[in-house]
């Protein structure tokens, strides 16, 4: 997936290329007697159509992956799950409210944070 970045790069430096050669200049239109109209702009919109799609399937589709994925840990979590949250906190559930939720680090000290700081559940082992 790291590597997608520079072809995804050298794609999009080749396109004001193709969209310049697809474009209809006047001299074409005077030359051929008749304006063709959407058919000389039909390559340049698959270009977009191909840009948006690979956009989608790149960028968007994996990051809404990753939040549904996030917001099914969150839900699944409960009193007595061990949690890290995203400042790096390690704690253990104490209570659980509707948007937020009170850990207990290590000191002993209680803390209340949001539910969407919360970015891993560790597994409950009694080697610590």
């Amino acid at each position: 997936m790291k590597k997608l970045g520079p072809v995804l790069l050298s794609i999009l430096a080749v396109i004001p290329f193709i969209v310049a050669g697809c474009a209809p200049t006047e001299t074409t239109a005077a030359s051929s007697g008749t304006s063709s109209g959407f058919v000389s702009y039909l390559p340049i919109i698959i270009i977009l159509i191909l840009l948006f799609g690979m956009f989608y399937f790149l960028m968007v589709r994996p990051m809404r992956q990753r939040e549904r994925k996030h917001d099914e840990m969150v839900r699944q979590i409960d009193v007595g799950s061990r949690v890290i949250t995203a400042g790096g906190v390690y704690g253990d559930i104490v209570s659980v409210s509707q948007d937020s939720v009170v850990i207990k680090v290590e000191s002993g000290a209680t803390m209340r944070v949001t539910k969407g700081s919360i970015m891993a559940v560790r597994p409950n082992d009694s080697t610590e």
